[in-house]
């Protein structure tokens, strides 16, 4: 059983379960930066890889604040690791989510949008 470190990370991977997309969950660090030894001093571990889109998914909706860090993050990641992409899913995209699919938000509320 997986150990999420979030509950939106857990409602995600139920999210992608219902439609059938494969995923692995923080299968990978990424190094971006070494010290003048050569030993890592900075990596980066996005929360999701998915691998019919070759495509990784980081989720920060808790603290808005790692925002900023994680951005910067990224922007290093696509600079040292060329080709790999990423999806920064952030407080509002995740909000979004909740309401397309009527999932229960981190209030433990339920709302959908009707479309």
């Amino acid at each position: 059983m997986i150990r999420f470190a979030q509950p939106a990370e857990a409602q995600l991977a139920e999210l992608l379960d219902s439609f059938g997309v494969a995923w692995e969950y923080e299968p990978r660090t990424f190094i971006l930066d070494f010290d003048s030894d050569g030993r890592p001093r900075e990596g980066f571990t996005p929360d999701f890889y998915l691998p019919g889109f070759d495509l990784y998914v980081e989720i920060t909706t808790l603290r808005q604040g790692l925002l900023g860090p994680k951005r910067r993050k990224i922007r290093r990641l696509t600079e040292t690791h060329p080709g790999v992409r990423v999806y920064l899913l952030d407080g509002r995209a995740y909000h979004d989510l909740v309401l397309r699919f009527c999932l229960t938000d981190l209030a433990g509320a339920t709302t959908c949008t009707l479309s």
